[in-house]
C-alpha cells in the first residue's frame, strides 16, 4: 500500500543533485578499500562516497559521508556530507539511521537552504516503515508528524504537495486501524467500546475511504445498545453524504427492521 512513487524519487534525485559537488577524479584512481576509514583528503573522500552513492553501494557511502564529516568536521564539505549520508541510509532503507542524519543536520544548521529537504526526509524515512494496520501504528503517527511539520514549515516548497498527498494516506491508515479494532469490538458483542472507535472515524478522519462503513457500525451499535435515536442520526448523515454507498442500503435495511418509528420520522 505504501509503495514509494515516482514523483518521490524524482524530489529526491533533484535535491540530492544539488546537494553534490564535482570534486574532479580524486579517490577514484586507486583500488583503495574505501570502507577503510585512513586520513585522507577531504575531497578525495567526498568523491569516494559519491562514487560509491552512484554505483548504488549506499551503505558504504553512507559511512563514508559520516567519515568526511569526522575527518574535516570544519569543511564545507562536512555540512553537505551529513546531508548526503543522511539519504544514503535511507536509499539502504536503514530509515532509523536516516533519521538521526537528518535531525542532526536540521540541529546543527536549522536555517540552511536545504532544511526543507532534510524535513522531508525524515518524514518518508518514517512513512516507509508503517506498518499493516493489525500492528501498533506508532511510526504511523509519527510520520503523520512529520510530513505535517514540511507542510507547516514549508508550504511552498516541492515537498509540501507530496507530504500532503501521504497525509491523506496516513489518516485512512489510520482510520482503518480504529475500523480493525471496532470491527473486533463488535464481534465479541462490546458495543459501547466498539462505536467509540467508529465514532472517532466519524469526527476525526471523516474525509478517508472509511467514513461510510464507520456510520454504518454506528448505526448498529446503536441500535444494539438500545439508543435508535442515535442510530437515525448516523443512518441521515449517512443518507445525505453517501446515498449510493452499500452502508447506506444496508444501514436502511437495519433501520426498516429495528426501528421504523425512528426511520420515518
Amino acid at each position: 500500500m505504501f509503495e514509494r512513487s515516482r514523483f518521490k524519487i524524482a524530489l529526491l534525485a533533484a535535491a540530492t543533485g544539488a546537494l553534490v559537488l564535482t570534486a574532479g577524479c580524486a579517490g577514484r584512481g586507486g583500488k583503495n578499500k574505501d570502507t577503510a576509514y585512513v586520513a585522507r583528503d577531504v575531497d578525495t573522500l567526498y568523491a569516494a562516497a559519491q562514487d560509491r552513492l552512484n554505483k548504488g553501494q549506499t551503505r558504504a557511502a553512507a559511512a563514508l559521508f559520516d567519515e568526511v564529516e569526522r575527518q574535516h568536521p570544519y569543511s564545507p564539505w562536512a555540512r553537505r556530507a551529513q546531508l548526503m549520508s543522511a539519504f544514503s541510509y535511507y536509499a539502504s532503507r536503514d530509515y532509523n539511521k536516516a533519521i538521526q542524519s537528518a535531525q542532526r543536520f536540521l540541529s546543527i544548521h536549522p536555517g540552511n537552504k536545504d532544511a526543507p529537504y532534510a524535513y522531508y526526509l525524515v518524514a518518508i524515512s518514517y512513512y516507509e516503515q508503517i506498518s499493516d494496520v493489525t500492528r501498533d501504528q506508532k511510526t504511523t503517527e509519527q510520520a503523520k508528524q512529520a510530513l505535517t511539520d514540511v507542510m507547516r514549515r514549508y508550504p511552498n516548497s516541492p515537498y509540501a504537495s507530496d507530504a500532503k498527498l501521504k497525509i491523506d494516506l496516513v489518516n485512512d491508515h489510520l482510520a482503518g486501524k480504529e475500523m480493525t479494532i471496532g470491527r473486533s469490538y463488535e464481534d465479541s458483542g462490546k458495543w459501547l467500546a466498539a462505536t467509540l472507535r467508529f465514532r472517532n472515524v466519524v469526527d476525526n478522519f471523516q474525509t478517508t475511504s472509511h467514513t461510510p462503513e464507520a456510520l454504518f457500525r454506528l448505526v448498529e451499535g446503536y441500535l444494539a445498545l438500545g439508543i435508535p435515536d442515535e442510530a437515525q442520526k448516523a443512518a441521515a448523515v449517512l443518507e445525505n453524504n453517501y446515498p449510493q454507498s452499500k452502508w447506506y442500503q444496508r444501514a436502511y435495511r437495519l433501520m426498516r427492521r429495528h426501528a421504523p418509528g425512528n426511520l420515518a420520522a
